[in-house]
């Protein structure tokens, strides 16, 4: 089989560059996903993003793990990632989230040029499709449907409330002209008739209304095993679909959207990597590029829970599963009411001390108690408050865990294993317990989980033994001009022809929040760079 362009990857970016790409009737385009198809009820009902992030059973879900983490006591952490059409944007909280200027002018001033704010707003305005009409900073007719939430719960409001109290400002838009204070968050959920309520994620915006097009085909359930290389020239990819082993050769491109994971890990498969590596595995060199895996970032997450003493929350007890059964049929009918909840509702943007330029801290406020992302589940009505530091110190890397392309990527973030990452992580928790303790919440406030004694020694302690993932991994094919990037500012592959990589993996640097609207912006920017 033979198109012009080959995307390996079916997630947010590769969604947005089939659809954008395909607009040309002239060109043909191949999406490979190794995932399914992207468009179940685990998927389109928002609440139900609880039964896949778990990955018990996998659902929709890579569930891959790290390395053990020195920094958390030698635990391993979980790394739930999209398995579909739409890729992560399938199973996450759906929540629109862009960071700040600041964030993207960083990226230019570190060697991705043209990646600056002024640059890449255009892109987010042609992306969203945002309920509350254009404006300078936003936009009200692009595929991906942006809209308030639906049915938020009281205490998510209370949760405002009691930062509010703590002299945090009161913020209706974290994409609007500034980015600190708290509020309920926008989300990426469609706001017309007939899918009003459904999640909207990037092939439900993109990619499902135009399967049709003569020129555009996806294949499902087929993965991608190395990149054909022939005289410094990426000319296709060797995927496996079932028990067959096929070539799908690109005449112009073949463009990596795997992932800050998955495209890291087939340029290595495909001999493209740090030479050192390469040969730990047995692998011959096709191109020695020793970026490749390298500058893993990714938010570590704290999480404090509660039961409640009011039903208004999620709990799985016989009464709570009662109230989620008729939800459930609330939404099938008017796309309303508990089952249209993204969960994470409330949330904040904070300065950890009054030196810092910008907001370094983020809070998800959720209406369950989350434990170990779903995976230790309680039956008491509760909720939870995350938060996280945003950008971090650590840096961490991708790597091979063996030469077969079905086993998972060796994943290291090393978490922590910069000192002023411990001591931001300490402080963000301890302002976390001052919110969760404010007046407004106690009405629903019950007894925490996890409790401890109170002193910064406990605290820290406690972030060791139960911090994670919030799933924003980034940086590992990153974009730049110097000897450790992996792509210049056009996003193509230093040192291979007719290779690109677009996702998340080619940040230079993390963004100040959720990493799902950016991705797609790099996708709606790199496919005008490749029509161009």
């Amino acid at each position: 089989m033979i198109f012009d362009y080959v995307i390996v990857g079916g997630g947010s970016a590769g969604s947005v560059l089939a659809a954008r790409l395909s607009e040309d009737a002239r060109v043909t385009v191949c999406l490979i996903e190794a995932g399914g198809g992207g468009n179940s009820l685990l998927v389109r009902a928002p609440a139900l993003v609880a039964s896949m992030v778990s990955g018990r059973p996998p659902l929709n879900n890579w569930a891959l793990h790290t390395v053990p983490q020195a920094g958390l006591n030698g635990r391993r952490g979980f790394q739930p990632r999209g398995r579909a059409l739409g890729g992560s944007s399938a199973i996450n909280a759906m929540l629109y989230v862009r960071g700040l200027p600041a964030d993207y002018d960083d990226w230019a001033d570190l060697g991705a040029e043209g990646w600056d704010w002024a640059s890449c707003l255009p892109y987010f305005l042609r992306s969203e499709g945002n309920a509350r009409g254009a404006s300078a900073l936003h936009g009200a007719d692009g595929p991906l449907q942006v809209c308030n939430q639906q049915s938020p719960r009281r205490i998510s409001r209370a949760f405002v409330d009691a930062c509010e109290s703590l002299q945090i400002p009161r913020n209706d838009d974290f994409n609007g002209p500034t980015q600190a204070g708290a509020g309920l968050y926008q989300v990426t959920q469609h706001h017309r008739p007939p899918r009003r309520g459904e999640r909207c994620s990037a092939a439900s915006a993109y990619l499902f209304p135009v399967l049709g097009r003569p020129n555009l085909t996806v294949l499902t359930r087929t993965r991608s095993e190395r990149i054909l290389l022939e005289h410094g020239r990426a000319t296709g990819v060797q995927v496996r679909r079932g028990l067959r082993r096929l070539r799908i050769e690109a005449r112009r491109e073949v463009i990596l959207s795997a992932g800050s994971f998955g495209s890291p890990q087939l340029l290595l498969l495909s001999g493209i990597g740090p030479e050192a590596e390469l040969a730990a595995h047995g692998i011959a060199l096709a191109h020695d590029l020793p970026g490749v895996g390298m500058n893993l970032q990714d938010h570590l997450d704290y999480t404090v829970s509660h039961r409640s003493k009011r039903p208004d929350v999620v709990g799985l007890n016989p009464a709570g599963l009662a109230r989620l059964a008729r939800a459930g049929w609330k939404w099938r009918k008017t796309g309303q009411g508990l089952f249209a909840s993204p969960m994470a509702e409330g949330g904040a943007f904070l300065h950890s001390a009054p030196d810092q330029a910008r907001p370094d801290l983020q809070i998800h406020f959720v209406i369950g108690i989350v434990d170990q992302h779903m995976r230790k589940l309680h039956l008491a009505n509760g909720y939870s408050a995350h938060i996280c530091q945003l950008r971090p110190e650590s840096r961490g890397h991708v790597g091979l865990s063996s030469a077969n392309p079905a086993h998972p990527p060796r994943i290291d973030p090393a978490y922590l294993s910069d000192p002023r990452d411990v001591a931001k992580m300490v402080a963000a928790a301890r302002l976390l317990e001052q919110i969760l303790e404010a007046p407004a919440l106690a009405p629903w406030r019950g007894a925490r989980l996890y409790p401890h004694d109170g002193s910064d020694v406990a605290l820290e302690a406690d972030i060791r033994n139960r911090a994670d993932t919030i799933y924003h991994p980034v940086g590992t094919c990153r974009m730049g001009r110097d000897e450790l990037a992996v792509v210049d500012p056009s996003l193509r592959l230093h040192g291979v022809n007719g290779l690109r990589v677009v996702d998340a993996s080619v940040m230079p640097r993390l963004i100040g929040g959720n990493t799902n609207a950016p991705t797609i912006m790099i996708a709606e920017r790199a496919a005008e760079m490749i029509r161009s």
